[in-house]
């Protein structure tokens, strides 16, 4: 069984920094894609920034410029924050979609909070 466990939330001022990292556990099959997501009370989980190996990194327009998508290796994922806005406050979940013998399937991680507050 895959599971995706994030690390690195928190309480930060508002123009602080935050690393979060996200390791994969179980077996690994072929990344079709591999990012972050947030969500806060109340409304859908949305795209924060996706790797599509090989092909293409995507970020939020509202986080281009402030934060980073990098991996390490194929288990080891970060997302480097920084300028955080108090409307960066949310729950932050890793997110992959692996190709398991031609299956697509989607995996989430449990969610680490983020809180940007004086």
């Amino acid at each position: 069984q895959l599971r995706l466990v994030e690390s690195g939330g928190g309480l930060v001022q508002p123009g602080g920094s935050l690393r979060l990292s996200c390791v994969v556990h179980g077996d690994i099959y072929t990344f079709l894609e591999i990012g972050w997501y947030r969500q806060t009370p109340g409304n859908q989980r949305e795209l924060v920034a996706t790797i599509i190996p090989a092909r293409d990194t995507k970020y939020a327009e509202s986080v281009k410029g402030r934060f980073a998508i990098s991996r390490d290796n194929q288990r080891t994922m970060h997302l480097q924050m920084n300028s955080l806005k108090p409307e960066d406050t949310a729950k932050y979940y890793c997110f992959a979609r692996m190709d398991r013998l031609g299956v697509s399937q989607d995996y989430w991680g449990q969610g680490t909070p983020v809180t940007v507050s004086s």
